[in-house]
């Protein structure tokens, strides 16, 4: 929470990460439409594409195949729903390493 000496631009960088319903939603990267694959890599089935500036909750995480993005190369694929990853370079988690548990 921040406090009332809080400038705007802090404030902004605080909500980066919400929650929302209790899950935590992180926001995908601005100006990308988000491909979401049924598995961890560009090989697996395209379920749908994510809207420009979504945000989304990340389940699990799991190593897959190797991607780059505006958030760097990485091997992390974020599942936001069973049976849906989406590449962790177009997620703004805030961390080049896995943010939450892996998946089972």
């Amino acid at each position: 929470m921040a406090d009332e000496n809080t400038t705007m631009d802090e404030s902004a960088v605080e909500t980066d990460v919400e929650t929302a319903a209790g899950a935590v939603t992180y926001p995908t990267a601005p100006g990308h439409q988000v491909n979401v694959r049924s598995g961890p890599g560009t090989h697996h089935r395209l379920i749908k594409v994510l809207p420009y500036n979504t945000r989304v909750p990340i389940r699990c995480q799991r190593h897959g195949e190797k991607v780059s993005g505006p958030y760097g190369t990485t091997d992390i694929w974020d599942s936001i729903a069973p049976g849906q990853y989406v590449s962790d370079a177009y997620v703004r988690t805030g961390s080049d390493g896995m943010v939450t548990v892996p998946c089972g």
